[in-house]
């Protein structure tokens, strides 16, 4: 048009300056907004009637969950200045934040709630100098504290002799089908939060955190499909952790399952 009408062409006057001005700020915002991490993601689910969420946070913020945290098969819960237990991990910092960070109130607990279960084997001080000797079966779970805040403390690694914990795929499945099992008989009307178990543990560190969360979400849901575990499943990611997990990538994996399972 410009060439039929030269004189309609805007010329670099103060209004389209303050036009451009404007679209580059509107372009810069809406990168901004774009790029920045998502914190949180949400899927409802019919059939049967729950939630899932997946988001960036502390886990022991969240006042109106019950609590997963993982444990290996002796139960260890002494630090031993990092040697068995870290106190950064989550459950050294289940010792601090939910028993004054005194590890003889956490046995006194663990001691009543394994009570029904026997242990698959007991180890030799003398090759396990550290720590508990009792080991149980992957997959048990201590049901401890009292309502509105049960925590679930379920077994799903080895803890080996020199002190390193270790697991696998099948293990870990195996666990978790076994936590379901056990959160649906204490908790199928509430929320239960759990971290990113598994992470870091030897034997699974060919997975990244995405795939493990996906294996996680997976494991639930199909549990899910064969009777209500809980009303909602909290998985909390520690905000380090975002930066290896796509969330819009996991919120899109969230509806395709919502849909296979209303589908099926």
């Amino acid at each position: 048009m410009a060439q039929f009408f030269p004189d309609s062409t805007p010329g670099p006057g103060p209004a389209a300056v303050s036009v451009t001005a404007g679209s580059v700020a509107v372009c810069v915002l809406w990168g901004a907004v774009r790029a920045r991490p998502v914190r949180r993601v949400r899927q409802e689910f019919r059939r049967p009637d729950m939630t899932v969420t997946v988001v960036a946070g502390d886990l022991f913020e969240q006042t109106d969950a019950h609590l997963v945290v993982g444990f290996t098969d002796t139960f260890d819960t002494s630090a031993a200045g990092g040697l068995v237990i870290h106190d950064a991990s989550v459950q050294g910092q289940l010792t601090a934040r939910r028993y004054d960070g005194d590890p003889a109130l956490l046995d006194a607990e663990l001691a009543l709630a394994l009570a029904p279960f026997t242990p698959a084997a007991r180890e030799e001080r003398e090759r396990k100098p550290l720590g508990k000797l009792d080991r149980y079966p992957l997959g048990t779970v201590a049901v401890l504290g009292a309502r509105p805040r049960l925590t679930f403390a379920a077994a799903y690694s080895r803890m080996g002799n020199d002190l390193v914990a270790s697991s696998g795929v099948a293990d870990l499945v195996v666990s978790l089908n076994r936590l379901w099992d056990t959160v649906g008989r204490y908790a199928r009307s509430d929320t239960v939060a759990m971290p990113l178990v598994g992470a870091g543990l030897s034997r699974l560190d060919f997975l990244d955190r995405e795939s493990l969360l996906r294996l996680i979400l997976m494991s639930f849901i199909a549990r899910s499909r064969e009777g209500a575990v809980c009303r909602e499943l909290r998985l909390v990611i520690r905000p380090a952790d975002l930066e290896r997990i796509n969330m819009p990538e996991v919120a899109a994996f969230l509806r395709t399952l919502a849909t296979g399972v209303e589908g099926a």
